[in-house]
């Protein structure tokens, strides 16, 4: 019965919201501030931008055998739309984004992180599995001209990955300027199946992010005060191009897509409506391909999709207005009637073959909710997770290494959130009390969740403990991460009880 009440209870509450728009800002300016519909770019995208494919980043082996990386955060300036207006930005080893790390499952790597940004910054480590004092988060913050060498040995299966800044109560602003970048991970289960893997010619990384501009050409920050969603830009940046396209060659390419807004829900198709292939989501590739024909992405999800083309055709890359399961409210402010052309896929006239995407990719054990050792809710509302806001010395709870746990989290408001954990990647039991669709059958670390609709998730906790430095889970729609709806829990010894978070920088001077 409470499920057939929720569209009523949507209804009513978009209807209320429009009756103080009327009265607060006039009937006339109310109503058509509800009516109108939201951005589309659909057909008015000029491609006119060859895709700028981030560099692989240059590593080397050192005398402990780690595979070493180095990172220098720094301003920058850039022209994006070549009219000669210079937006001010931010970016690693470059004015805009960085560059792509890679490395392999059973690596041991390090990562030399240089500030050059003038203020303090972080890096984490987005999707990895590894300690909690390498993890890049608030805790572990870098001062301007100071180094920070996180290490860690990857152990979990090949994956799209990504890097960003974790300051708290800043995170937006330092991933709006342009710090952000992919991780990706190799395995040999991944490496023996018939998968395109040319990085930059038939695996290409997609990182779509939506900006607005200034007269001036600088980044705009506009909120809307009604959803409370964050800022939604009017313009998409795809590997920092805009307008952009992508010569295809073969027959397959591999698309490994990030949502790298800060706020914005997008539903990614082609604009024929023609079919793709889902090989893997956040922490790796699926049990089994998943054909579809969209893929609804909140910000930090991934997905890796496989498009078959046809010689000397041109299909777009799209977002089509989401369905945010929010209501007419959430619809009109938070972005659900917005409609985006991302990229352009420009077929050669004659393609290189590709092999066919197997129908099975990777065996995956499920984990047994049964054997939980514990059972968490946690509640998404406001600014705040369970009637709580972010505070940095406050330990929320404890996980017990080598353990399952199962968490119901839950928006019980009417903004749209999302939910992401750090170190480990999670298994969804149910959304709504039903089975997830096929797209979140893998290995998840960020979720999407609508409004009074429960998602039960399977975690287990294992290799790295420590009792006084915690992991985060937060909503990633960063506004609201930073106002405080961010919560943090320590990984323990069995029978250990958690201590008290570090005050300082873990020595990253």
């Amino acid at each position: 019965m409470a499920t057939r009440r929720r569209p009523l209870v949507r209804l009513l509450l978009g209807v209320l919201a429009v009756a103080l728009v009327l009265c607060c800002g006039g009937v006339a300016a109310g109503a058509w501030a509800f009516t109108r519909s939201g951005t589309d770019t659909v057909g008015q995208v000029d491609f006119v931008r060859p895709l700028a494919v981030p560099p692989l980043a240059p590593s080397r082996i050192d005398k402990q055998g780690r595979r070493v990386f180095d990172l220098l955060a720094r301003d920058g300036r850039r022209d994006f739309r070549g009219d000669g207006r210079t937006t001010r930005t931010a970016g690693f080893d470059g004015d805009y984004l960085g560059p792509t790390l890679r490395a392999k499952r059973g690596e041991q790597v390090a990562v030399n992180v240089v500030n050059r940004v003038g203020e303090e910054t972080s890096v984490h480590w987005h999707g990895m599995h590894l300690p909690a004092r390498m993890d890049g988060g608030p805790h572990q913050m870098v001062r301007p001209g100071a180094t920070w060498s996180p290490t860690w040995t990857v152990n979990q299966p090949a994956a799209t990955l990504w890097y960003h800044p974790h300051v708290h109560g800043k995170t937006e602003e330092h991933v709006y300027r342009g710090l952000a970048g992919m991780f990706l991970l190799d395995d040999e289960r991944e490496a023996a199946l018939p998968l395109p893997r040319d990085y930059g010619v038939d695996d290409v990384p997609v990182i779509v992010q939506d900006r607005s501009f200034s007269r001036s050409g600088q980044f705009t920050k506009t909120r809307n005060s009604i959803s409370s969603i964050g800022v939604l830009g009017d313009t998409l940046l795809v590997n920092g191009t805009v307008g952009p396209y992508l010569d295809v060659r073969t027959e397959r390419i591999r698309l490994r897509l990030l949502n790298a807004s800060t706020a914005r829900i997008y539903d990614f198709g082609l604009s024929d409506g023609r079919p793709f292939d889902m090989i893997a989501s956040d922490g790796g590739l699926l049990p089994r391909t998943a054909r579809l024909d969209t893929v609804r992405l909140s910000p930090g999800e991934r997905a890796e999709i496989v498009v078959t083309v046809r010689p000397g055709e041109r299909v777009t890359l799209r977002s089509i207005d989401p369905d945010l399961e929010a209501g007419a409210l959430a619809d009109r402010f938070a972005g659900g009637r917005d409609r985006f052309d991302v990229l352009q896929l420009r077929a050669a006239g004659t393609l290189a073959p590709a092999p066919e995407v197997p129908a099975d990719l990777v065996p995956s054990d499920r984990l047994a909710p049964a054997t939980a050792a514990v059972t968490r809710r946690l509640e998404f509302q406001g600014r705040g997770v369970n009637g709580r806001s972010m505070r940095m010395d406050r330990i929320d709870f404890a996980a017990t290494r080598d353990t399952t746990e199962v968490w119901e989290v839950e928006n019980t408001d009417g903004t749209p959130h999302n939910f992401h954990v750090h170190d480990v990647q999670f298994q969804v039991l149910s959304v709504d009390g039903a089975a997830p669709p096929p797209e979140l059958a893998g290995w998840k670390d960020t979720v999407y969740l609508a409004p009074q609709r429960p998602v039960r998730i399977a975690l287990r906790f294992t290799d790295h403990s420590d009792p006084n430095v915690p992991y985060m889970y937060h909503c990633h729609l960063l506004w609201h991460e930073d106002n405080g709806m961010m919560g943090q829990f320590v990984v323990v010894e069995p029978g250990q009880a958690p201590g008290r978070p570090p005050t300082g920088h873990a020595g990253h001077d």
